[in-house]
């Protein structure tokens, strides 16, 4: 018998989320973008052929990924880390603290045999890169959820306009261009590193590059099943019209090729 027990889960984070104001947009998002990362997690491990239990334990890591959102919210009023703290570190502080005030990881789960598994796969989710020094099992579980919080990013953006994602209107978006640094890193088949965007036009680049680094195969398939990445080719932002500058456009246009390309043979 399993040590998880999804409903409880569930119930626990509906009670700690109930706290939060479900009628601001962005908490509602991040409710709804936290059970998808879930639901994610469990469909890559099971196509990937993990077992029951660890099927298990990637969707509870999926579900606590983004915990520290809520309060980073309540207190800062952004989900800008450098504007607040780190949303990671503040989800371990929430779950892990040694006074918490409202939950912690044995709401969610009643053993405490895998709370250092839990805790890296909260804390490194949002990292540019993994610690080296993971172990394997580790490492496996930091992957899953970081390929689940992917996928889900795209779908969140491609549903959502640009003033809302980046706080600029269409013809802003449209008259920017794409940086050096943030071209190389898509011709390196990389996604690009936050201080490598510089115009509003690189964080487009930077979401179509999640696809480069989903490590597992069915984490692949799911996102091009899925379609949100060719809707953020097709009509990013569900901007239609091409950039201002035809230059801008042209390299639109090769990276969308070479994109749908790689796509074609991930």
């Amino acid at each position: 018998m399993t040590a998880i027990d999804r409903d409880r889960a569930r119930a626990a984070f509906k009670s700690y989320t109930d706290a939060y104001d479900a009628t601001n947009p962005r908490i509602a998002l991040k409710i709804e973008h936290t059970y998808h990362v879930a639901e994610a997690c469990d469909a890559v491990a099971r196509e990937q052929g993990w077992s029951s239990e660890d099927i298990d334990l990637a969707w509870l890591c999926g579900l606590l990924h983004d915990m520290g959102r809520f309060e980073q919210l309540r207190r800062w009023d952004t989900f800008k880390d450098a504007e607040s703290m780190s949303h990671a570190a503040l989800g371990i502080e929430v779950l892990f603290g040694e006074n918490p005030a409202t939950t912690n990881i044995r709401d969610f789960i009643e053993t405490g045999a895998h709370d250092e598994l839990i805790r890296a796969s909260i804390a490194y989710h949002s990292d540019f890169r993994l610690p080296a020094q993971l172990d394997e099992r580790t490492r496996c579980f930091c992957d899953i959820v970081r390929d689940g919080d992917k996928i889900d990013i795209m779908r969140t953006i491609a549903d959502s306009t640009v003033d809302t994602i980046l706080k600029v209107d269409e013809d802003a978006f449209l008259a920017s261009r794409f940086s050096v640094p943030t071209l190389a890193a898509f011709d390196e088949h990389r996604c690009v590193a936050r201080d490598e965007r510089n115009e509003p036009a690189d964080y487009l680049v930077g979401l179509i590059c999640f696809m480069f680094e989903l490590v597992y195969p069915a984490s692949r398939t799911l996102a091009r099943e899925q379609g949100d990445i060719y809707r953020l080719l097709d009509a990013p932002f569900g901007i239609t019209r091409p950039f201002t500058d035809p230059a801008t456009q042209a390299t639109w246009s090769r990276l969308k090729d070479e994109m749908r390309d790689w796509l074609a043979r991930a």
